[in-house]
This record gives structure tokens, sequence and C-alpha cells, in this order.
């Protein structure tokens, strides 16, 4: 399987218009870099191996249900070679979301809150979930959505299967 191409390194992820490439753990501190628009944002794992996987992460309850899976099920949805652990949107014609108002609940989430971005949770059962790296594109002459599925079907097509905690069909 062909693994060359915009998810292969940071360097092809910036020629295609993101910026940022900041570790969670920074913008947890202080989020006032991302911007107050509607876009698109990636999740990525700089590791050169696979990473450890936690029994019990730290995401929250939303709703009440356990965002916890087992350490099979994540080992199963991890993806070799792949820096891109999760692709994301904020925003379009049917939601007010900004880049900065859904990376914050996400990072809400991840900080065990029970606030609704339930999706990506797989990312908070890594062992090490702040030194991930974040960056964003704004889309202002593109549907967010459509952009979302442009990244999600160029990823299928150069890894096989979807980044490892993006979730839904």
């Amino acid at each position: 399987m062909e693994t060359r191409g915009l998810f292969s390194s940071i360097e092809e992820i910036k020629k295609k218009g993101f910026l940022g490439f900041v570790s969670k753990a920074e913008l947890f501190a202080d989020c006032t870099a991302i911007p107050k628009v509607k876009g698109v944002y990636l999740i990525l794992y700089a590791g050169l191996k696979e990473p450890a996987f936690l029994e019990v992460g730290c995401g929250g309850f939303f709703k009440g249900k356990n965002p916890n899976v087992s350490i099979a099920e994540l080992k199963f949805k991890w993806v070799p070679k792949s820096q891109v652990i999760y692709i994301g949107k904020a925003g379009g014609s049917s939601s007010s979301a900004t880049l900065h108002s859904r990376l914050k609940q996400y990072f809400a989430f991840g900080q065990g809150k029970a606030v609704g971005h339930y999706g990506g949770r797989y990312i908070w059962q890594l062992e090490k979930p702040r030194e991930l790296i974040v960056c964003w594109k704004p889309t202002p002459d593109e549907e967010p959505r459509a952009a979302e599925s442009s990244l999600m079907a160029e990823f299928v097509t150069q890894f096989g299967k979807k980044p490892f905690a993006n979730l839904k069909d």
C-alpha cells in the first residue's frame, strides 16, 4: 500500500495550507492562536512507533457513555506510518462553530468534561495525549464538511482505512 503523500509528513501537510502545528499542552494553556473561523483540523502523532494505550483515558462521559474501548480495539484502529490520527471539521452552513470553539470543546472533553465531542475520543486513551500536535486550515470558500470528506477520502486511498480516531462511517 502507498504511504507517501499528504499524511506522511508535516511538510506535506503544510503544503496543503494547514497552519498552527501546536501541541495540545500549549493549546490547553492558551488557545488564542486558533482562529475563530470555519475550517478543518488535524490531530497529529509525531512518534516513530505505536504509542502506549491506556485502559482508561481522560475523556469525559458525554451523556453518561463510557468513552473508553479495549486496548485491542485501539491497536486494531492504529494506522502505522501516518502522522494524522484524526480529521475534524468546524462550522459550515448548518453550524456556527468555529475552529476555536470546536477545538476548545474537544480539549474540554479530553479534560474529563461531559461535552459534545465524543468523536475522536480514542485519542484520550493514548499515554501522552497532550504531546499530540494540532493544525488547522480555514475554509472560507468551501464547506468544512466537504473539505473533511475530501481529506478522509485521500487518507483512505493512502492507507486503506480511516484515521485512528475517526469513528463515523
